[in-house]
């Protein structure tokens, strides 16, 4: 086996559709919000789809949404992390959506807690 196809994720991969909001940064200096829903998520990192191209190693500030009970209860983990890839990666590929790659590079501790919380029970399900 290549090293090239040996997984480098440090956190396990789990399918989720939880809600992300997400700080886009726009041309303009400003910052336009969105609500994406997860593809998929560990404690490294969130793949999601988007409506719109975010360029490869753009700093995002994201709101992440996670089930904390089977009665509804959510709570927020507040993170950052750098766009890793785009699929299509071609800007100018007509789509209706792309897929969003991020590795994490921060978390607030309560709400890593929660993610590892949530990660842990999906994984006990399967």
């Amino acid at each position: 086996m290549s090293l090239s196809g040996a997984e480098r994720r440090k956190g396990k991969r789990v399918d989720a559709n939880l809600k992300l909001e997400v700080q886009i940064p726009s041309t303009a200096g400003g910052v336009s919000p969105a609500t994406m829903e997860t593809l998929n998520l560990s404690t490294s990192g969130v793949y999601f789809r988007s409506d719109h191209y975010i360029e490869p190693m753009t700093r995002l500030e994201m709101k992440l949404e996670l089930p904390v009970d089977d009665e509804g209860g959510v709570a927020e983990a507040t993170c950052e992390g750098i766009v890793v890839r785009v699929v299509p990666e071609d800007p100018t590929v007509e789509v209706d959506q792309r897929e969003i790659a991020v590795f994490f590079t921060r978390i607030d501790d309560e709400g890593l807690q929660h993610l590892e919380d949530h990660i842990a029970r999906l994984l006990a399900i399967d």
